[in-house]
């Protein structure tokens, strides 16, 4: 499998899943972070999906990227002397935190995200299918009543006030709707992955 640096995936139904090249545990694809070769033998995280090359495959979490490097795993996998920084777990936390404000701002250039407390609240009672956001470092009673009124909503707590109000072209938000559409099933993928670096911060 990833330890003769071949790209590997079965199917589970209609899900495709790699191996850990850390842990050798299967993981969904929600679940890890592909990594290849890139330029001068360095490793280089493919959050996209999308670099050529073989792929190789770490649970989307700091503690074992980071083990990934220092044990040298991707050595092991490639069967090649290859650089793996000490920064890529960080390098990946990133790349996911930027996927996510990216896709949260081309919904609301789409119309399809609005942000602030009330406008929530608005937009959810016409809109029940749609995805909550909740910045980590709001007001905890704010927090928890958006919650009760959204009781059944997916729901994303993966970033920062800050990092929310860059989507929106403000200092900070902490209150985010998206609407049912594609951006909002990708956002829900990303969140996904970035959530591993939030519980091991």
């Amino acid at each position: 499998m990833l330890a003769s640096a071949k790209e590997t995936s079965h199917d589970t139904g209609n899900i495709r899943s790699r191996r850990c090249i850390v842990s050798g545990a299967s993981l969904r694809p929600e679940e890890g972070i592909r990594f290849v070769v890139g330029p001068n033998a360095c490793i280089v995280p493919d959050v996209f999906g999308k670099l050529p090359g073989r792929g190789l495959w770490v649970r989307a979490n700091p503690k074992e990227i980071s083990t990934a490097v220092t044990k040298g795993k991707f050595v092991q996998a490639t069967r090649h002397s290859v650089i793996a920084p000490e920064e890529l777990a960080v390098q990946v936390e990133r790349l996911l935190t930027k996927r996510c404000i990216d896709l949260i701002a081309l919904a609301r250039r789409a119309g399809e995200a609005v942000a602030g407390y009330e406008k929530v609240r608005l937009w959810l009672r016409g809109r029940p299918n749609s995805l909550l956001v909740i910045a980590n470092d709001g007001a905890k009673s704010s927090r928890e009543k958006m919650k009760k009124f959204a009781y059944g909503v997916p729901l994303i707590e993966c970033l920062w006030a800050a990092e929310l109000g860059v989507a929106f072209g403000r200092e900070k938000a902490i209150h985010v709707a998206l609407g049912n559409c594609g951006l909002a099933d990708k956002l829900q993928f990303e969140a996904q992955r970035l959530k591993g670096f939030l519980l091991e911060g």
